[in-house]
């Protein structure tokens, strides 16, 4: 009996040893726990325990896990997820980021650059009236930054504005030249009747269009930009499925109930979790691809007509052409202006003072150093382009980085395949997309993540906008711009046109950011949006308003050349 009773023992003691495996206590779970900072160590078991309470992380042996453990791994395993996936946007994010920067530095200069041009050719060509212009060029040039990094701002009324300003300088300097300056009430008269005497020809309205004209395709670049950024903060706080959370719980840190905190999954095992968490991120992959496509096609167009550096560091030669302009017509002019406003009354001249043309050169205050080859936009959108263009495939292998790089073990080495630490996973593995997941062994996935549907659909419409096609209802952007649309007449007529070399009252528009609320049916993200806005020249007595899809369409019309 004695003996038997020892056989027993000796049995029982290898079935207990067999059942716990080299699971003797939970010390090294505990201290990973702490480290991982995962919660209070507190409640956590010293020796394994029965899990009859968990609800994933389910094993045939003993645990070290408790239900509310099991709850605090599954939190883990989505910050994990989550901040890996920050983790590998964050250099794509700090390219765009950092280019949007450059990009409003490089304008900035070059408007700069463009108003020490006007102010020099002014100096050179019209001496005495350069020393009172320089306020109205600063303040048009302050607007033409503006409106090119994105304002809605009217760049007609702007560049109206600024001839308005300078008309009394014109005429008392060059159309009735006097010893003294015209009087603060003249020169109000004289710059009120600007617009109806129209000086200079049609130089304001071409000057706003050929700027506009100039502008848009870098306000829809960096517009794309900043939807770029908005597509990876949404990406990297992605919202995972009840299901997904699962599979990662158990592909992460169920092992660790088992007492194998340093083990890895295995390839397979990993990419059929990963794929299956991340398979609405799979779908931003195409049309990523092509956004990518369309900012270089773009950048491809940004010449002639398009190339806002070219026209910017023109603007001089159009000031100095429209003075000249209004000077050969001096005397038709002075008889309008004695019509409207009376014979010139002037200041009283000061004894001893300067006159005007003196001391000149010295006041004008150029701005800026001058820029170099370097600092052109042509060169900023090539090395931006070319830096951009190895993120293109970014989307379809993120899945498949995150395995490879951060959460699965190496070949040839023992890996977790969801149930114990084995030499391989035998299971099906997947492909990337929601699609392929209807044969995921680990992650069960119904649809697409709502959110993510609503990047995408923003990006397919900057895509178009990029590349100039077809918008629906109205036709391509080539065929409305040559006004060959399906029967769609707008408020551009044949006599003015929408972007002709005329006064440009087509274009009194505010044209502002692209993806609004009503445009991609995502009213989580918020943009300004394209608005109607009545005709500003208050002499001309006409209030003219301009249809919300006609200006977003006019505006990129020129894209599509």
């Amino acid at each position: 009996m004695e003996m038997r009773g020892v056989l027993v023992y000796a049995f029982l003691a290898v079935f207990i040893d067999s059942c716990r495996g080299t699971l003797m206590n939970c010390d090294e779970v505990r201290k990973v726990f702490q480290m991982k900072q995962i919660g209070p160590v507190k409640s956590l078991p010293d020796i394994p325990r029965t899990g009859s309470d968990l609800q994933v992380c389910l094993s045939k042996n003993v645990t070290c896990c408790t239900k509310k453990m099991e709850e605090r791994y599954q939190v883990a395993a989505r910050r994990d997820i989550q901040n890996l996936l920050q983790t590998s946007s964050s250099s794509l994010k700090f390219l765009i980021s950092r280019n949007v920067a450059a990009f409003q530095e490089t304008v900035d200069s070059l408007v700069r650059q463009a108003e020490n041009h006007t102010h020099t050719v002014l100096l050179h060509t019209y001496r005495d009236l350069a020393s009172h212009a320089a306020a109205p060029i600063g303040e048009f040039f302050t607007d033409v930054g503006l409106f090119v990094l994105g304002s809605e701002l009217s760049l007609e009324e702007a560049s109206q504005r600024f001839f308005d300003a300078l008309f009394p300088l014109v005429y008392e300097q060059l159309v009735e030249p006097g010893l003294s300056r015209l009087s603060p009430p003249y020169a109000e008269c004289v710059r009120a009747a600007c617009r109806d005497l129209a000086p200079y020809g049609g130089a304001p309205g071409r000057l706003a269009t050929h700027i506009s004209r100039a502008s848009l395709p870098g306000r829809v670049f960096l517009q794309a930009l900043h939807l770029g950024i908005e597509v990876i903060n949404t990406t990297d706080h992605i919202q995972l499925s009840r299901e997904c959370r699962r599979g990662l719980l158990r592909m992460s840190y169920c092992p660790h109930c088992q007492g194998l905190t340093a083990s890895k999954p295995c390839m397979g095992y990993c990419l059929n979790v990963v794929r299956g968490c991340l398979a609405s991120l799979a779908e931003v992959d195409a049309h990523w691809r092509e956004f990518v496509r369309s900012l270089e096609t773009l950048s491809t167009r940004m010449h002639g007509a398009q190339d806002l550096e070219q026209v910017l560091l023109g603007v001089h030669g159009l000031v100095r052409d429209a003075v000249a302009h209004a000077q050969r017509n001096g005397p038709r002019l002075s008889a309008q202006v004695h019509k409207v406003c009376g014979h010139p009354s002037r200041q009283p001249e000061q004894v001893g003072s300067v006159q005007h043309g003196s001391g000149a050169r010295d006041s004008i205050p150029l701005k800026g150093a001058v820029r170099n080859g370097e600092d052109s936009l042509s060169n900023w959108r090539k090395d931006f382009i070319s830096s951009l263009r190895l993120y293109r495939t970014f989307y379809g292998g993120l899945a498949d980085l995150l395995c490879v790089s951060d959460l699965s073990s190496g070949d040839g080495m023992a890996c977790w395949n969801g149930a114990e630490l084995d030499k391989g996973y035998t299971l099906r593995v997947v492909g990337n997309g929601i699609k392929a997941q209807a044969e995921n062994p680990e992650v069960k996935v119904k649809e697409a993540d709502p959110v993510i549907n609503q990047v995408i659909d923003k990006l397919k419409h900057i895509n178009q906008l990029l590349q100039g096609r077809s918008i629906p209802k109205l036709g391509t952007l080539d065929r409305i711009e040559t006004g060959s649309g399906d029967g769609y007449s707008g408020d551009c007529d044949d006599e003015d046109g929408c972007w002709g070399s005329g006064d440009g009252a087509a274009e009194r528009r505010r044209i502002v950011n692209i993806l609004t609320p009503e445009n991609t049916n995502n009213h989580r993200y918020h943009h300004p949006q394209t608005k109607d806005f009545d005709q500003m020249n208050s002499g001309t007595g006409v209030t003219q308003t301009v249809p919300l899809a006609l200006v977003s369409i006019c505006a990129f019309a020129l894209l599509s050349g």
